[in-house]
């Protein structure tokens, strides 16, 4: 069974996020760039299930620009067996996306998608759910715990919700969304490093694939949160009901 990961390229975690003069959108130019948190945990399910044996090839893909071929070798380096790149422009709606994971899956017809449950940039959280409506697959999204029987063919899929923890148990093909409690990604050694150096990645368009990149919003301004105002140390109990009375009018 193939089992396909979707990774995203985005600004590091660590990075701080500065927003572009004009306000067109977040700077990105000479900012230190690496895989989605979420997609990291989603590529090491996937490495953990193969090496279970209960995948035979992992890919890994992605969408970009061409430096979106660095964030694939990382995912060679890490584990994954073959990577596509699919050419096309920095910013992309979750519909978009979805589309193009549709035209995958029936180029490739894995037996399982993996996807984080959201990048850290744009936080939408959108793009797992579409593509399992597109595909008309099940999905288990939010997933802390993924077991599969080879046999019955079926996926059972623990996933965290306001409540506590659900129980899924999907039939396969299916859809998975990854939660940061599902496992830890293994670090890539340095001779698997090298090793992906030289590794081929197919490179594919939008299309080849019979895809349409269209969008129907447009960023009108990005603008920084507005800074939180400075803690103020307060006297005593009827200051504070004071203050929250007549001027935070919370009571």
């Amino acid at each position: 069974m193939k089992i396909m990961v979707a990774i995203k390229r985005v600004v590091d975690y660590a990075v701080k996020i500065r927003v572009k003069s004009d306000k067109s959108g977040v700077e990105t130019t000479n900012v230190k760039m690496s895989m989605n948190p979420f997609c990291e945990i989603a590529l090491e399910e996937a490495l953990k299930l193969k090496e279970s044996g209960f995948g035979s090839e992992v890919i890994a893909v992605s969408m970009g620009p061409v430096q979106c071929v660095d964030t694939l070798r990382t995912g060679l380096a890490m584990g994954a067996d073959r990577a596509i790149h699919v050419d096309t422009p920095p910013t992309l709606n979750p519909l978009s996306v979805a589309k193009i994971l549709k035209a995958l899956v029936h180029l490739e017809n894995p037996g399982l998608l993996i996807l984080g449950k959201q990048a850290i940039d744009d936080d939408c959280n959108q793009t797992g759910q579409m593509v399992a409506g597109l595909l008309n697959w099940p999905q288990g999204t939010f997933a802390s715990k993924v077991v599969l029987d080879k046999e019955k063919k079926v996926a059972t899929v623990d996933r965290e919700v306001d409540g506590g923890l659900e129980t899924l148990c999907l039939d396969l093909p299916a859809v998975i969304t990854t939660d940061l409690r599902l496992n830890q990604p293994r670090y890539a050694t340095l001779p698997n490093i090298m090793k992906a150096k030289s590794k081929p990645i197919k490179k594919m368009t939008p299309q080849e694939l019979n895809v349409e990149l269209r969008s129907d919003m447009e960023v009108i301004q990005v603008t920084e949160p507005p800074k939180r105002k400075a803690g103020v140390v307060l006297s005593s109990v009827d200051e504070l009901i004071d203050k929250l009375k007549n001027e935070a009018h919370v009571i």
